[in-house]
């Protein structure tokens, strides 16, 4: 009796000792069909971060404002469309036998997913955790974020999530948990991946909002400035100390950075949000699975139900929808990590990309003809030097993270001047005819005019008349005495004809 009632199963119940391993709850049918939605929306995502980092590899500088913040956030997001964009490309197999998934240990395909999303996912936090944390050096503590930091960013950001992935596929794994997309198991990952995430996710947080914070503080600290000596200027009063600076002067300036740098912040907060949601999703699916394993009380009316409907879930859905997190909001964490690469072109890229693409296509052709080419020419070698740090300012030379290398124009050529009326600057000489009929530039066809800067302490002044009284140092005249004057000479006039 006792084995015939273990060999004969009401469906759609199997035996258990048939099996080494325990399967993993089912969603409805139209669950796989949105899985791959969201696999596709994570293509379109991968063409947008592909499309960003040919931009910044190819394109100069000044058409594209790269910085290597934004190059390793990319990279990272790509990793993760990838763990989303391999299955879709290869539609493996999710089942081992009946109730047992696929892992990284039967399918290679499985591994490499499950291996570019978690490589992803800690890319993700650890670059966006430097971003955060170098603005916030530049805002609240008035340091300028170097080559030292670069190098430490690079140690940092691709070092500790090597790390991480390493340990998380060695201790736990991964496996078809639901959709196309192997998962990280549930055993030991609260240790080995949630929870580091969420740390570094929480410094992010707190990093931000203290930024945040700081820049209240300077706010309002300006509006009760009512110092004279600060309307006029933007500047500290002493250009080499910024300590010195007055509470509107500090308004200003951090008003300049975060306008420089609004897109970082937003991609901050979105992928801080992203992570930081998925983790408590997956923590609770875990908590939710390991309570049933441990009481399967809790089961008990979704095994009655099915039992009852000859196996038929879909009766049974609500039942199951207590074991399990529901459909919609597993839906939304996967579009959410979908849709990074595509938050990245929007709040990174920018319209010059594209003029940039279509001025490197248009000018091929004319790459190998030479005409004339004035002194000028220098000018565009020099915007070609990529060896200038990106986080230069136009305006300032500061450290900026959404700014461009301020471009050199050489004083031998006054013909890069604009004029008041804001014409455009020609890069073509006038060419003046001579007596024998050839043509000479005329250096001094247009002449640039003279515009006292904000903060300069000088001013072209007419020259002084320089007076030596003979008396005064004890020499001898050698001239007759000449009478008082009052009037003014001027030096430049006395060989007037």
């Amino acid at each position: 009796m006792a084995a015939n009632a273990t060999s004969n199963c009401p469906a759609p119940f199997l035996q258990d000792i048939l099996f080494t391993d325990g399967g993993y709850w089912a969603y409805p049918d139209s669950f796989q069909t949105m899985s791959e939605a969201a696999n596709w929306v994570a293509v379109v995502s991968t063409v947008a971060c592909v499309f960003l980092l040919l931009s910044w590899a190819v394109l100069p500088v000044d058409k594209t404002y790269r910085h290597y913040l934004s190059i390793s956030l990319t990279m990272a997001v790509l990793c993760m469309n990838l763990g989303f964009v391999i299955p879709l490309a290869g539609n493996p197999d999710q089942c081992f036998d009946a109730i047992t998934p696929n892992s990284m240990k039967t399918g290679a395909m499985c591994a490499t997913s499950g291996f570019f999303l978690i490589l992803g996912g800690w890319g993700g936090v650890m670059w966006v955790f430097l971003r955060a944390l170098s603005l916030h050096l530049q805002i609240c503590w008035q340091l300028v974020v170097g080559r030292n930091f670069m190098w430490f960013s690079q140690a940092v950001g691709w070092g500790i999530p090597a790390v991480g992935v390493t340990i998380a596929m060695l201790l736990s794994g991964v496996s078809f948990r639901f959709g196309q997309t192997c998962h990280i198991n549930h055993k030991n990952s609260l240790a080995d991946l949630w929870i580091p995430l969420l740390v570094f996710a929480g410094l992010t947080i707190i990093i931000q909002f203290s930024t945040f914070g700081y820049c209240i503080k300077v706010y309002l600290a300006s509006l009760a400035d009512n110092s004279a000596s600060t309307e006029g200027s933007g500047m500290p009063s002493y250009t080499n100390s910024i300590r010195t600076m007055t509470p509107k002067q500090a308004y200003r300036r951090v008003r300049r950075v975060i306008a420089l740098q609004w897109r970082g912040i937003a991609i901050v907060l979105i992928i801080i949000a992203d992570v930081i949601f998925f983790s408590i999703i997956f923590v609770f699916q875990d908590t939710t699975v390991e309570a049933v394993k441990h009481d399967q009380s809790i089961a008990t009316p979704w095994v009655v139900c099915l039992a009852l409907n000859g196996g038929d879930k879909v009766p049974c859905l609500p039942e199951a929808g207590r074991l399990a997190v529901n459909m919609a909001t597993i839906g939304a964490v996967l579009f959410l990590l979908a849709m990074n690469g595509i938050w990245l072109l929007l709040l990174l890229g920018r319209w010059s990309m594209v003029t940039g693409w279509r001025d490197l296509f248009t000018s091929v052709p004319n790459r190998g003809k030479r005409e004339f080419v004035s002194v000028d020419a220098r000018l565009d070698d020099l915007k070609k030097d990529t060896r200038s740090y990106e986080m230069l300012s136009r305006d300032t030379g500061k450290t900026m993270d959404d700014s461009v290398t301020p471009s050199v124009v050489t004083p031998i050529s006054p013909t890069h001047a604009r004029s008041t009326m804001g014409s455009p600057i020609h890069h073509d000489y006038m060419h003046m005819p001579n007596s024998d009929g050839r043509r000479t530039p005329d250096y001094f066809g247009n002449t640039a005019r003279y515009h006292t800067p904000a903060r300069s302490f000088s001013s072209p002044r007419p020259p002084q008349t320089v007076t030596w009284d003979a008396r005064e140092t004890y020499a001898r005249s050698t001239s007759p005495p000449q009478p008082p004057q009052d009037t003014y000479v001027n030096p430049l006039g006395m060989n007037r004809i």
